[in-house]
């Protein structure tokens, strides 16, 4: 049993028929594990029949989502430099020379990515408080998340920006670069670290992350009945 975590708004349909957990604006969702081997993992969605067929209920299939997720993919937290730095060296670049082209930053001025060991379906990730908590502290400041696409999201601090300006840049990654069954989200997230919590930064209208805005229509009947 694995956990994952989808757009909600856009996969609202989807979720009539399946078990799942709302965060925020995303959605957990459930995959069974059929069968692995040490190259592929071959897993299913839970609906709704095969989760009565399996006898769990939502918060059975959260618990061991939770365990099994965390063990068998476990979180991985890296800098955008240490990710550069592996790149360079598996290319067969020298370790000594991908250090001096990669260089350090300050923790307060670096990119985080938060992801997984397989790298595949990682953005459920940032679902591990610990992680981000131990992250926030060693930058010494609260968190910004930029949901990247369901693979990974980035980590910065918030000193690094103005959440809206985050978030635009994250809607125009998307629509430009990300393919729409990888898109994870266009908002930003904001994690406390005092509180340790994890809550929306920003309230963009587009919501859908296929390019419908949907509130465009109740935005101009409220203007046309004053």
């Amino acid at each position: 049993m694995l956990g994952y975590i989808i757009n909600t708004k856009q996969n609202e349909d989807m979720l009539r028929n399946m078990p799942h957990r709302e965060f925020q604006d995303l959605s957990i969702i459930y995959r069974w594990v059929v069968n692995t081997d040490d190259k592929s993992m071959y897993s299913t969605v839970i609906r709704n029949k095969l989760a009565e067929e399996m006898g769990m209920d939502e918060e059975q299939l959260f618990k061991a989502a939770a365990e099994n997720t965390r063990r068998i993919m476990p979180p991985v937290v890296q800098s955008m430099n240490e990710v550069m730095r592996d790149i360079f060296v598996a290319d067969g670049m020298p370790k000594e020379l991908a250090d001096l082209m990669v260089g350090e930053q300050e923790p307060e001025m670096t990119m985080w990515i938060i992801t997984n060991e397989s790298k595949i379906n990682g953005a459920a990730s940032m679902l591990y408080e610990d992680k981000l908590h131990n992250l926030a502290e060693s930058v010494g400041t609260d968190l910004y998340i930029l949901p990247s696409s369901v693979h990974e999201v980035i980590a910065v601090s918030v000193e690094m920006g103005e959440p809206e300006e985050l978030a635009q840049m994250v809607s125009e990654v998307n629509m430009a670069q990300v393919e729409l069954g990888e898109r994870l989200s266009n908002q930003v997230y904001h994690y406390d670290k005092d509180l340790r919590k994890i809550t929306l930064a920003t309230d963009t209208p587009n919501k859908r992350l296929d390019g419908v805005v949907t509130e465009q229509g109740l935005v101009y009947e409220t203007k046309q009945s004053r």
